[in-house]
């Protein structure tokens, strides 16, 4: 499911919630019921407003990160021969190596 952000006009808070694509969320009750929070002294049905957010991508950045993605990474060591920094026990690290 995705992150959605809302903010609030009437407190001037802005909350994160994971929820289906066709629910709508309208009012700052049915928000914090969503992000199990106290809606504190904001009226429950006061507006919230779906915030534009720029998609969140998760991008590996160490070996150990492609590795427990089930991904494999190979660096080029030599003409034709690359090792596999992913590999796990028993596999080989050196791959492709052309005679």
């Amino acid at each position: 499911m995705p992150l959605y952000d809302y903010f609030c006009p009437s407190n001037n808070q802005k909350i994160e919630v994971m929820h289906s694509i066709n629910q709508k969320i309208t009012t700052w009750g049915e928000l914090c019921q969503l992000a199990k929070c106290d809606r504190g002294d904001t009226p429950e049905d006061a507006p919230v407003q779906r915030m534009i957010s720029v998609p969140r991508l998760m991008v590996p950045t160490s070996d150990s990160d492609y590795k427990s993605l089930g991904m494999t990474k190979l660096v080029k060591r030599d003409r034709g021969v690359y090792e596999n920094v992913t590999a796990k026990d028993g596999e080989s690290r050196i791959v492709g190596a052309q005679d």
